[in-house]
């Protein structure tokens, strides 16, 4: 992926979570943001991305992109950075109404993620990523809500969108396609002293 990637896989997983409020016949739209931004008022959700760290697992691996049709061979990031995006899904707001209506719209958003784990297709492409719900502790959802100390605490829960790959701006390395795959015998040639 380029740059354009957080950017991408935060659009994408607020086109799967405003689906699944459409398709359930929920009211509202997916906020993209902080949940003190007056634009978000009114949202049946919130998505913000509260924290980003590279993938400890595929920090030091090179990146691999299946080659497109008509091209010799994969293309081979030897220098991209993995990512792993970890975002806050809270229900919104609506004025003069609690938290009850909008608890059925994170259900069925929690029911979304659990059907299909994977963001996957052209906004994210060449990769999958894939989503996981994170358990909080009590102190690491309070460190996230002290960041927004006019707001008051309402329901949230955690996603983990991994791998997201930042690929180097430089060129890639494309490997060449194997041509002759047949096993061969080299013979060697000696010096013969005797």
């Amino acid at each position: 992926m380029s740059a354009e990637s957080i950017f991408r896989v935060t659009l994408a997983l607020q086109v799967n979570l405003q689906k699944a409020l459409t398709d359930a016949g929920h009211p509202g739209t997916v906020f993209i943001g902080p949940l003190d931004d007056p634009d978000a008022q009114g949202a049946a959700l919130i998505l913000f991305l509260y924290r980003m760290a590279p993938n400890a697992v595929l920090r030091n691996s090179e990146h691999r992109v299946a080659a497109s049709p008509g091209q010799p061979g994969p293309i081979v990031y030897t220098n991209a950075l993995p990512l792993d995006l970890y975002y806050l899904i809270t229900v919104g707001t609506r004025p003069g109404s609690s938290e009850e209506p909008l608890l059925s719209a994170l259900g069925a958003a929690i029911q979304a993620l659990n059907d299909l784990p994977q963001l996957a297709g052209s906004g994210v492409a060449p990769d999958p990523v894939r989503l996981t719900m994170e358990t909080l502790s009590t102190e690491e959802i309070s460190r996230i809500w002290a960041l927004f100390p006019t707001v008051n605490y309402r329901t949230s829960i955690a996603y983990l969108a991994s791998p997201v790959w930042i690929d180097p701006a430089t060129p890639p390395q494309r490997e060449r396609a194997v041509t002759d795959d047949s096993p061969r015998v080299g013979q060697h040639r000696g010096t013969n002293n005797g």
